[in-house]
């Protein structure tokens, strides 16, 4: 992420945390994230550093005037910034429609737990994934597919999310796909998500003296999504965005083989 961006996206950010937020306000900006993404003529007006602020204020005015006063404030933002380059405007979109639903969900909704239970459905599925995954498949029948899947078992919250980044993957697995939304989902929550594999089920007592301890490391509070895989027999593997510490007995062993082999 370029420094433009930083400074784009956090202006746009601020505009967000000052505006009554709904789901329709992120389900809009996701929609608008759609939309520039898959229209270059678009992307390259709102993202051009050269053109009138008021311009580009005017083409937000013209398509999404109907929208929430919300998201129409953090558009026109997003267009009077300047980002770095033109899909990163987009990435923006994404992040503030994700920030803007994850605001938008009741607070006995847990989006990150539901993320996590359905990159793990996914991941255990070959046919599944394919079918999510596959540049093959069209938006639209990648979003009935989340639909038909989460529709029943997860928040509307969790639906429109995934819904959005399978329609418009840019270039991500799944896997990824799921932990960029956690990790700012988190963020908006002001918390951050550690992903633990073990070789096998660890108490709460322990998982709470690990979420506190990793907490305090971070200097920020975090919460737990525990992954079993015997394949690393021992140990833990910890993962907090892109931070991974790998204390799993399976590494050491690789570790030592590679040792050897010199």
């Amino acid at each position: 992420m370029g420094s433009a961006t930083r400074e784009a996206l956090a202006s746009a950010v601020a505009t967000l945390g000052a505006q009554k937020v709904d789901l329709a306000t992120g389900e809009q900006l996701l929609s608008v994230a759609r939309l520039v993404g898959g229209s270059a003529s678009l992307r390259a007006a709102l993202a051009d550093d050269s053109a009138d602020d008021a311009d580009k204020r005017n083409i937000v005015g013209r398509l999404f005037g109907s929208y929430t006063p919300a998201a129409k404030a953090v558009l026109e933002t997003v267009v009077s910034g300047r980002w770095s380059n033109e899909d990163e405007l987009v990435a923006g979109l994404e992040e503030l429609g994700i920030r803007a639903i994850a605001e938008s969900a009741p607070k006995t909704v847990s989006i990150e737990s539901e993320l996590f239970e359905f990159e793990r459905a996914v991941n255990s599925d070959a046919e599944l994934e394919l079918a999510v995954g596959s540049k093959l498949g069209t938006a639209e029948a990648k979003a009935s597919l989340v639909e038909s899947l989460l529709g029943a078992k997860a928040s509307k919250q969790t639906v429109e999310i995934v819904s959005q980044l399978v329609q418009q993957p840019r270039g991500r697995r799944i896997g990824e796909l799921m932990r960029f939304a956690t990790t700012i989902v988190a963020h908006q929550a002001g918390h951050s998500v550690a992903t633990v594999t073990a070789a096998a089920p660890i108490a709460p007592a322990q998982l709470k003296r690990l979420a506190d301890g990793l907490g305090k490391q971070y200097g920020r509070e975090l919460s737990i999504n525990l992954v079993l895989d015997p394949a690393i027999i021992g140990g833990l593997r910890i993962q907090i965005g892109d931070d991974v510490i790998d204390g799993s007995i399976a590494s050491r062993l690789n570790d030592l083989r590679l040792q050897l082999a010199r």
